[in-house]
């Protein structure tokens, strides 16, 4: 599952970014309403955790002009604001559910996984398949011939990720970013050792590799060896 943040408390943020990470979910976050909205537009999120009070652009502004747009990405609308009226607002605005500061992350990440799941039915991709490997991103579940493949956080993100652009080259640098978060040297081997040992799991045993290495350029995934 892929989540959007939208949350300036920096230390809030960072918290919720690190239990998403552990629970096994990719993360994005945006420290202000403007790079927020940029965000949401762009798209490629199955749900939102929207902060009300925010720099730039207030929460509510933000979903409300999503759903003008008919954008219907599930909103999880984060606030200290709790009273009946602010919950009330919030699901006027066009929040699908509303979560009042403080709370229990364990309570967070079922409400957002109960609005991946109802946004479910043909409004977007649950699972990716490359060949005979198949990715669930809601069950976190990974198969290849029918056999289960048991994979870390980290490896199905990454998975995730690749399978996302099946049949492209995926630079280190795309990697880091939308994968680790991180915005540091590409050289760096944490990538090709996390790879490494993807690959050693989805392809050892199997008749064909799906997981390639471009010379000088990346990786890319694909149900045939490119040329």
């Amino acid at each position: 599952m892929r989540v959007l943040i939208i949350e300036d408390d920096k230390e809030a943020a960072s918290y919720l970014t690190r239990a998403l990470d552990e629970a096994g979910h990719a993360s994005d976050h945006a420290a202000d309403g403007d790079a927020g909205q940029q965000l949401a537009e762009a798209g490629g999120y199955d749900v939102l955790v929207v902060d009300r009070m925010l720099p730039k652009r207030d929460g509510l502004s933000i979903v409300e002009d999503l759903r003008q747009k008919n954008d219907r990405t599930p909103v999880l609308i984060l606030s200290a604001l709790g009273q009946v009226d602010d919950r009330v607002a919030g699901l006027r605005a066009g929040g699908d559910d509303y979560l009042t500061k403080p709370y229990a992350f364990s309570e967070l990440l079922a409400r957002i996984e109960a609005l991946a799941r109802r946004n479910r039915p043909g409004d977007v991709d649950t699972s990716y398949r490359v060949g005979d490997l198949t990715l669930d991103r809601l069950n976190q579940k990974v198969t290849r011939g029918g056999t289960d493949i048991p994979l870390q956080p980290r490896e199905f993100r990454l998975l995730e990720y690749m399978m996302r652009n099946a049949g492209q080259v995926v630079t280190r640098t795309m990697l880091l970013e939308h994968v680790w978060d991180y915005h540091f040297d590409p050289q760096t081997n944490v990538i090709d050792v996390h790879v490494s040992r993807l690959r050693s799991k989805i392809d050892k045993g199997f008749e064909r590799p799906l997981l390639h290495t471009i010379r000088g350029a990346g990786y890319m995934i694909r149900d045939t060896v490119p040329g």
